[in-house]
């Protein structure tokens, strides 16, 4: 198992100084996979088509106001590497 070691591992934040988080705002939310797989789906004449794990995905997207009722999130592009 890899040790940490916070020297190697550490990432500088890109979250604003000062900026209240919890207020109310327009938030993007990007999802990257390891090496940029393609683990969603994939594109057929340009359009994305989801798998399974892509639906399960934009389900639990879309159950977000169930969980967290100020939330209003908006129909979001679920897209390729």
């Amino acid at each position: 198992m890899m040790t940490f070691d916070s020297f190697k591992h550490h990432r500088r934040s890109i979250r604003l100084r000062g900026y209240d988080y919890s207020q109310a705002g327009a938030y993007f939310i990007t999802i990257c996979a390891q090496n940029r797989e393609c683990l969603f789906g994939e594109i057929i004449n340009g359009v994305m088509q989801l798998n399974p794990l892509g639906e399960i995905v934009l389900k639990w997207w879309d159950e977000l106001p169930n969980y967290y009722p100020p939330a209003e999130p908006i129909p979001s592009p679920i897209m390729a590497g």
